[in-house]
């Protein structure tokens, strides 16, 4: 693995809500809290900030952030505690709500859980207008939960699948320029099986298959397959009839045949190599696939399955813990680490689409004609997590603090699918036991 492949992964692994720690969540339950409440405050004083310890480059950002805002005003100081990614979420989720800190950063499908724990509050009434308003739609669906606003992320993420220009075109393929054309599912499959056809070892996609499916990636990677296929990982609190549906049995059919046909990628440099043509992953590979293949790399969207072609999204997010002394002082700090100059230095840092309008309609990689536009296109098109119809593509993670049950059942299924199992009863079985926890735990409703 070249060190390009290992920052690009570390990358991933940043982007994406973790396995393990939300497999901690899964433990954590009963919505019982500790009865803390957020309180206004005076505005002025020490705030105390957590966050996770990402890549040099972000934690630099995060810093310089901080600084600033010390620096440009006598009212608040903030006291950052950096905490590394492995232990974070953990270290959250094993904390009383009274001793964590004013404000917080968190993985994006954690959020529900620690709002229903009573370790969040809304953020509505503390950060300013300006900044909800300039918060990107896709961002802004990520962090609400039961219509209020509980967090906001400098910066989001997205999936398609990045193409070898010479190698697609020496095979006859003929592949999307964008949205308006993307591939069906029919077509993607047979442009594999071209690809594969003129390759040596008859292997023409990467899947990131050394990731393995039975965790985040599975979900995050290849729930646009359902959504695509129009269905849902949960529908009004119920997986049965929107994960087991026929269409995505189908689907899931469709995904388990390209296997004969994916490099295992146990190097990472299947794509960067040209060993393969295409390669199904999300924007932190852009810039070691960018500089492996210069002008040969295209940027496409994953294919359509029937309702459209669909993403996912979501990614690391700030919010106010709800035992906070300090909610104005809090919000001051927020404004300003969400604003354009703070996610323009942090997204140049890694390469993630920004979170605010102005500054993602700004971006060199982003902005229309830039090379990552794609990426930009789908987060304008937000679905939220319950309307998923053809009208949009950049699909939210199911907003619930029953998530950690969601994935862990979902991608397992994937897992097992992939790996040759029936996707009919794989889907049915994972279905049964999403709807029996959430039945367990009354489905997860905020008391």
């Amino acid at each position: 693995m070249n060190a390009g492949t290992t920052r690009a992964r570390r990358t991933a692994a940043t982007a994406l809500a973790l396995a393990l720690p939300l497999a901690a969540l899964a433990a954590c339950g009963g919505g019982s809290g500790t009865g803390t409440s957020a309180e206004q405050g005076s505005g002025t004083g020490t705030i105390t900030v957590w966050a996770h310890q990402g890549q040099a480059s972000e934690a630099a950002a995060l810093q310089s952030a901080v600084r600033t805002f010390n620096s440009s005003q006598k009212k608040v100081k903030v006291k950052l505690t950096l905490i590394p990614d492995n232990d974070y979420t953990k270290t959250i989720t094993a904390t009383e709500a009274s001793k964590l800190p004013d404000v917080m950063e968190f993985d994006g499908p954690t959020m529900a859980n620690f709002v229903y724990n009573k370790k969040l509050t809304a953020i509505d009434s503390y950060v300013s207008a300006k900044t909800l308003a300039n918060a990107t739609e896709a961002i802004k669906a990520e962090g609400r939960f039961e219509g209020k606003q509980y967090g906001l992320g400098m910066y989001d993420s997205g999936l398609g699948i990045y193409g070898n220009k010479k190698l697609l075109d020496a095979a006859g393929v003929k592949y999307p320029t964008g949205l308006s054309d993307d591939w069906t599912a029919a077509e993607f499959t047979a442009a594999v099986q071209k690809l594969a056809a003129k390759d040596s070892d008859g292997k023409s996609l990467d899947l990131q298959e050394s990731n393995g499916f039975a965790n985040e990636w599975g979900t995050y990677g290849f729930a646009p397959v359902v959504w695509s296929a129009g269905g849902s990982l949960l529908k009004n609190g119920k997986a049965t009839g929107a994960l087991d549906t026929p269409a995505v049995v189908s689907a899931l059919k469709t995904f388990q045949s390209w296997k004969k046909y994916v490099d295992p990628n146990t190097d990472g440099n299947a794509f960067t190599k040209g060993r393969v043509a295409l390669s199904w992953v999300g924007h932190w590979m852009y810039p070691a696939y960018g500089k492996a293949l210069g002008k040969d790399l295209v940027v496409l969207p994953l294919p359509d399955f029937g309702n459209g072609p669909k993403t996912g999204q979501g990614s690391w997010a700030w919010g106010i813990g709800a035992a906070t002394k300090n909610g104005k002082a809090a919000g001051a700090f927020l404004d300003s680490l969400l604003n354009d100059t703070n996610v323009t230095a942090m997204t140049t840092a890694n390469g993630a689409p920004p979170g605010t309008r102005t500054a993602l309609a700004k971006s060199s990689l982003y902005k229309q004609g830039g090379p990552l536009q794609l990426f930009a296109d789908q987060l304008t098109k937000a679905c939220g997590d319950t309307t998923i119809d053809k009208s949009c593509v950049a699909v939210t993670r199911p907003v619930t603090a029953g998530y950690p049950t969601v994935t862990a059942k979902f991608s397992q299924a994937l897992s097992d699918v992939y790996g040759g199992a029936d996707p009919k009863s794989a889907l049915d079985k994972a279905a049964r036991a999403v709807d029996q926890d959430f039945s367990d735990n009354d489905g997860y409703k905020l008391q």
